[in-house]
């Protein structure tokens, strides 16, 4: 059965050495409000009625993923994906704001970009509004624990 619930919200939250740094991050590349700041948390949303947020918590022993995945090394948990109008653009202005693109690009029409914590986001045109969403990172994840 489906979880049930009277509300539709959703968040995503980020570990961080510093979550106040990285949701400042966030703020400056989405142009998002902070709803809460503290050095252990920090959320930001687009409105206070959106229905989602990004949320950042500190985590003590957090250890930057590396990205392609490496074995023995830290893997990405999850990716971002953003929308936006003009790639070039829209890559030279998250670099403004503090990523930095990552080395390896699997795809012309992507651009996987790095936040100051190493967590990987990706930035694309949808060329074709069929409603459907992109599949903008092959992680070549089986989904196999190997258990």
């Amino acid at each position: 059965m489906p979880l049930r619930t009277t509300k539709h919200w959703f968040g995503v939250v980020l570990d961080a050495p510093d979550a106040s740094a990285l949701a400042h991050f966030y703020q400056r590349l989405l142009g998002w409000t902070f709803y809460k700041d503290t050095p252990d948390w920090a959320t930001l949303a687009p409105s206070e009625t959106a229905g989602y947020n990004l949320s950042f918590q500190t985590e003590p022993s957090y250890v930057r993923p590396v990205w392609p995945s490496e074995p023995g090394e830290p893997l990405m948990m999850l990716h971002l994906d953003l929308e936006v109008d003009d790639l070039e653009v829209a890559v030279a202005y998250a670099v403004e704001v503090g990523a930095s693109v990552a080395s390896f690009q699997p795809q012309e029409d992507v651009r996987v970009m790095l936040d100051p914590a190493g967590h990987p986001f990706c930035l694309y045109v949808d060329t074709v509004d069929t409603g459907d969403t992109v599949d903008t990172v092959d992680t070549g994840d089986t989904g196999d624990t190997g258990d």
